[in-house]
């Protein structure tokens, strides 16, 4: 019987040798951001989320074209597999969907001078799913690399209450609010849980090293403004290079980088 080390190993490679196929692309044209709002219909629609009107099918709001708020396309081999939208919240810009169901918790998490990742709106193509579970993994490697790049306090967890383990297991998720039902368009429960990126980011990345990632490759996804003057139309996973430049750390040697 393989030991659960050698599980976690097997593991991490798969999500490795299907990072090869993936491209990260950041949603700024209204042409691409109609294929993420299709996906998220599909999505939505297949596990009964909310209340979805036939005369809005498309999902887009005004908050995608917030200032701190990043839409991505998860693309496997060239197809669309998923997506996802990053905010990244402050406490002098509060714009957060999470906050929008828990005012509270979030409010005090802002009050007390943290910043936050809020990664919404994660839909995948029902489509797709069977066939590659480990989609969410692939998804929210963009939640850890916001967290890298914005030195965020906090990665919120805005999730159904079957999902919690997940993201314990995972992210070790501490909880943080209780369920609600009947939150606007919702018509699931909906518990809030926080990961503590500074905390676990390196027991984080030694069990899961396809979460990794250089910083270029969060400066091509986050980056506006004179940082960034053109938004690159495809990112490749840099996980197995800084993976290889952690162990090469850890061993005592030296890199440039």
């Amino acid at each position: 019987m393989a030991s659960v080390g050698t599980v976690a190993n097997r593991f991490s490679e798969k999500l490795l040798g299907l990072l090869d196929g993936v491209e990260y692309r950041r949603v700024e044209t209204s042409e691409d951001m109609e294929d993420i709002a299709r996906i998220r219909y599909k999505a939505y629609k297949a596990g009964s989320v909310m209340h979805l009107g036939e005369e809005t099918p498309l999902l887009i709001d005004e908050v995608d074209f917030d200032s701190h708020a990043y839409v991505f396309g998860i693309y496997y081999e060239e197809r669309l597999i998923s997506t996802v939208r990053l905010h990244h919240v402050t406490p002098d810009h509060r714009v957060t969907s999470s906050g929008k169901v828990f005012p509270d918790e979030t409010k005090a998490f802002l009050d007390a001078g943290l910043t936050l990742i809020d990664p919404v709106r994660l839909a995948a193509d029902p489509e797709i799913w069977s066939e590659m579970p480990a989609i969410p993994y692939l998804t929210l490697r963009l939640a850890t690399m916001a967290a890298d790049y914005f030195d965020a306090d906090r990665v919120l967890q805005m999730v159904k209450p079957a999902h919690a383990a997940f993201y314990k297991r995972v992210f070790d998720g501490d909880f943080v609010a209780s369920p609600k039902s009947n939150q606007g368009k919702f018509i699931i429960d909906l518990m809030l849980m926080a990961t503590r990126c500074k905390d676990v980011r390196s027991s984080l990345y030694a069990r899961f090293p396809f979460f990794q990632s250089e910083p270029f490759e969060r400066r091509m996804l986050f980056a506006r403004g004179e940082d960034m003057p053109f938004s690159p139309l495809t990112v490749r996973p840099t996980a197995r290079l800084a993976d290889t430049h952690r162990r090469i750390q850890l061993s005592g040697g030296a890199y440039a980088g």
